[in-house]
């Protein structure tokens, strides 16, 4: 009987957690994100078709430079002789997540910046803008809660600011 009855509390005990971590889930998950007192919208949610599409466009156009695992080169922050960079990491080793929708957009359309000889290309003959966001959104489902946060209100944020 007593080995009955701590089953049934461990079991209420696990329920309770569970109801408890959801609860503060749903509660979370649409929050402002605020950041310095700055209060954004909330995190959107991630498009699963997007993410698959982006993902099959990032093995075959981002992968060979920046890894199939989105690590990037191992030496990403040194120069190379030529003065450029290796390709960073987009996994939330790297920096990726430090710029806006619109910056990480414009890189992917025109290429790196020049000014720090930076050796990707430009994709906007090869990708429609709706092809770089879907590889945008799959770069994204990479991150942790924190950078996909950052990013976003980096992303959206007032521009007087």
């Amino acid at each position: 009987m007593r080995y009955w009855r701590t089953w049934l509390i461990a079991f209420s005990i696990i329920i309770a957690s569970t109801v408890i971590y959801f609860s503060w889930l749903s509660l979370t998950a649409n929050r402002p994100v605020v950041i310095n007192q700055t209060a954004v919208p909330p995190l959107p949610t991630l498009d699963p078709e997007k993410v698959a599409q982006g993902e099959a466009l990032y093995v075959q156009y981002c992968a060979q430079c920046h890894g199939a695992d989105l690590k990037g080169s191992p030496t990403w922050k040194d120069l190379l002789p030529d003065g450029s960079l290796p390709p960073p990491p987009h996994d939330s080793s790297g920096h990726t997540w430090h710029h806006s929708d619109e910056l990480l957009i414009s890189i992917i359309a025109n290429g790196g910046d020049p000014a720090y000889n930076s050796k990707m290309p430009a994709f906007k003959e090869k990708l429609t803008e709706n092809e770089m966001i879907a590889i945008l959104e799959f770069i994204k489902s990479k991150w942790g809660r924190e950078e996909r946060e950052l990013q976003w209100w980096i992303t959206v944020r007032p521009s007087s600011e």
